[in-house]
């Protein structure tokens, strides 16, 4: 039986993205009263440009389809593996190193354009309230004063920015690759399962690419593959200054493939965009901020999500991060009872996830944005020999705190490594 008391607690939600709106229709089921405060329509996201890669393993997938907010699932390509390559250094085209792995359940990728809008029309069927507004300091104190407990989620904007910078959790002071995305069709598939194929090439960057849902289809969505570009700074794959146009964008995204990971090339050449906003560049710069902002009247919000975790997609942890924060948000707030959400308790919610989870999953995403160490590219190596070695790194990307017990430890990475080799049939 529901308590009436809890029922009747008021929450606001600025950002309607992938925390915000997960986080708001979960916390609509359980009776609380849900404000969401975000600044686009969706008609405005589905015929906008996209934001993000957003793919999503199999443990951020459960906590959607736990809330009933797996709408797409059965439509969107799944993704069974993850293969990773390095290229030979001597520039002829050719593999180094490869090797493919199955997860140990598939993951998908749902374009925000598609899925944002229709996440608002649930969490309103739901019975919350969304407003249209931009939001600055005045709106804030407005949701503050009107609400028990107000959440930042938007991952960009002015109003993010308030909230400060952790520099002991915020090692990078700089964004570390340039990034760009291309949505597209016509790629011819591998002869086997379906991965995100991840290619490393030192000292240029990283490219990686997988199956996703967009919007543009004959029945509203088809699927696609999305593209995703990690240039070093000043090297030869940060080159999107002089792209103008959703042509050259493409033009320079085939350009690239064809320089650095031939394979690629030879599957996508017939490829074209999903659509002229099937394109985005930019840079990131890693950091976690502190996730209490203090208003001028002395009231406080909370940050949640990109907000307060700001990762490079280099690991494609965002959409993950995002899901589990939203999730560790949630059990918090139904445990705290009538309570008050007070300083202490934002903090202490905050500091449990991120010393619980996001620390690793930071540390691991940051670790591969600086060049690695030799014995990382023989534990890669390895996985080529070792189809368990090979199923274990994959598998990290489903919960990178795996990771941790390896990644950041030779000593600890070669002890697995001759484990497994001696695990292998003679």
């Amino acid at each position: 039986m529901q308590n009436n008391t809890i029922a009747a607690r008021s929450i606001a939600i600025v950002g309607g993205g992938q925390a915000g709106l997960l986080l708001g229709c979960a916390l609509l089921d359980q009776g609380y009263q849900v404000t969401i405060a975000t600044n686009r329509t969706g008609e405005e996201i589905w015929n906008g440009r996209v934001m993000s890669s957003q793919f999503m393993f199999n443990p951020a997938l459960q906590i959607e389809r736990n809330w009933g907010m797996d709408q797409w699932e059965a439509d969107c390509p799944k993704t069974e593996g993850i293969s990773f390559s390095i290229p030979t250094p001597d520039g002829s085209g050719n593999k180094a190193i490869h090797w493919h792995a199955r997860l140990n359940a598939y993951g998908q990728s749902v374009d925000q354009r598609v899925k944002m809008p229709g996440w608002m029309a649930e969490f309103e069927r739901r019975g919350g309230e969304l407003r249209m507004e931009n939001v600055g300091v005045p709106e804030l104190e407005a949701l503050a004063a009107g609400h028990e407990l107000v959440l930042l989620a938007g991952g960009k904007g002015e109003i993010v920015n308030l909230l400060t910078r952790n520099d002991e959790r915020s090692p990078l002071r700089q964004p570390m690759r340039q990034l760009a995305l291309s949505y597209v069709s016509g790629m011819k598939r591998h002869d086997y399962y379906e991965c995100v194929n991840f290619n490393l090439i030192p000292g240029v960057g990283e490219y990686f690419v997988f199956p996703a849902l967009t919007t543009h289809g004959a029945n509203g969505t088809q699927a696609c593959d999305i593209m995703v570009f990690e240039g070093v700074p000043g090297g030869p794959m940060d080159c999107w200054g002089e792209v103008k146009t959703p042509e050259q964008h493409l033009e320079k995204s085939l350009e690239i493939l064809k320089t650095f990971v031939p394979w690629e090339y030879a599957r996508s050449r017939d490829c074209q965009l999903t659509d002229a906003n099937g394109i985005i560049a930019g840079r990131i710069t890693p950091q976690v901020r502190n996730p209490v902002l203090t208003l001028p009247s002395g009231r406080k919000v909370m940050g949640l999500g990109d907000a307060v975790l700001v990762n490079d997609p280099i690991t494609g942890q965002g959409s993950n991060n995002a899901t589990k924060s939203a999730q560790h948000y949630f059990d918090a707030i139904c445990a705290r009872g009538t309570q008050r959400f007070d300083e202490a308790w934002m903090n202490q919610t905050f500091d449990a996830l991120y010393n619980g989870y996001a620390e690793k999953v930071v540390r691991w995403t940051n670790s591969l944005l600086t060049p690695p160490p030799d014995y990382i590219v023989k534990l890669l190596a390895t996985a080529q020999q070792s189809p368990s070695l090979a199923s274990r790194i994959a598998n990290g990307f489903n919960d990178p705190r795996d990771y941790a017990e390896y990644w950041f430890d030779e000593a600890a990475a070669e002890r697995l490594m001759a484990a497994e080799l001696q695990a292998l049939p003679a």
